[in-house]
């Protein structure tokens, strides 16, 4: 005899069926219990159907997104010029089982994957689209960035093509300054010596695409306090943890005191990190400092006596007389 004959409807999860409200167990008789895994009797252990089916909706409702009911796939990205809804067709000379594809198959393949390549692009402008962002991936790979900087970098590129700020404009000076916009708005500590660094353009270039964004687009950068480049500056010379404890006290009391107003913040690091190597009597040049900050050793010396004349001469540097040698 079939199920279908002896039960008329399916059971709830969870909820014991009693005998005469509905038909018990087909050997003995006893309870029938069903669960999220399977329909079983409790009195003589008889499995009577594994994993029921759901009749339920395939989808939830979130607060969020009362009218949305896809949660399947994989999930948007605005990394991509179609938001990573295209497919890709792999290079793999085996499928996922791990069997040798025949070179039948592969010839099909590759013709597969150039006429999906020719038919990727829907316009020019999606064209160019795509390769701004596949710019904007690889500068933040090559100056490591986080991933969600690259989202938020990707993003704002996307606007900007929105806003037809791209036209006459190189696409690799704006890939360049929308993540150093990024890092702008994040308050991450990033140079635009250090973004230009992997690109092909020139610092011109890429200060004027950052300017017209961040006129354009009305961007919500805010200005790096020094006492965040000081433990790069710090990490890339190889100092004392003393050192580095002493050059962010410095550099807190100097923004402060207002020393860093109107004046670049790596540059007041780069002083701060030179007093304080100077007070524990570790070797440290003003041009080194000046090339991992990206300003000059005269900028260094100017940023060093605005800090000795608002927060006073330390015990070493008396006793130096004030020496600013490089």
């Amino acid at each position: 005899m079939a199920l279908r004959d002896i039960y008329e409807r399916t059971f709830d999860e969870d909820i014991a069926t009693v005998n005469g409200s509905t038909a018990g167990c087909p050997e003995c008789g006893g309870t029938v219990h069903t669960n999220s895994f399977e329909t079983a009797c409790a009195d003589c252990g008889l499995v009577i159907e594994e994993r029921p089916i759901d009749h339920g909706p395939e989808w939830r409702s979130f607060e969020d997104q009362p009218d949305d009911p896809e949660r399947t796939g994989p999930p948007l990205t605005p990394t991509r010029h179609d938001r990573g809804l295209s497919s890709e067709i792999g290079y793999d000379s085996t499928d996922a089982n791990g069997t040798v594809i025949p070179a039948r198959k592969r010839r099909q393949l590759g013709r597969l994957r150039r006429e999906q390549t020719r038919g990727r692009w829907a316009s020019k402008a999606e064209q160019n689209l795509g390769h701004g962002l596949a710019e904007v991936r690889r500068i933040v790979s090559a100056v490591e960035l986080p991933e969600s900087l690259r989202d938020q970098a990707c993003a704002l590129y996307r606007t900007a093509a929105g806003e037809d700020l791209i036209r006459g404009r190189s696409i690799e000076a704006m890939a360049a300054a929308s993540v150093y916009a990024a890092c702008r708005c994040t308050g991450l500590p990033r140079t635009l010596a250090e973004i230009e660094a992997v690109t092909s353009v020139s610092h011109a270039r890429v200060s004027n695409a950052y300017g017209v964004l961040n006129q354009e687009l009305d961007l919500p950068a805010v200005p790096v306090a020094p006492a965040e480049y000081v433990p790069r500056l710090i990490s890339a010379l190889d100092l004392s943890i003393a050192t580095r404890q002493r050059a962010l006290d410095l550099a807190r009391r100097a923004s402060e005191a207002g020393v860093d107003n109107g004046c670049r913040p790596t540059g007041v690091a780069a002083a701060c990190v030179y007093r304080a190597a100077r007070e524990n009597n570790e070797r440290v040049t003003q041009a080194a400092l000046g090339d991992l900050a990206d300003v000059s050793a005269m900028t260094i010396r100017a940023q060093l006596n605005k800090i000795r004349a608002s927060l006073g001469a330390s015990d070493h540097e008396q006793a130096q007389k004030g020496d600013l040698s490089v």
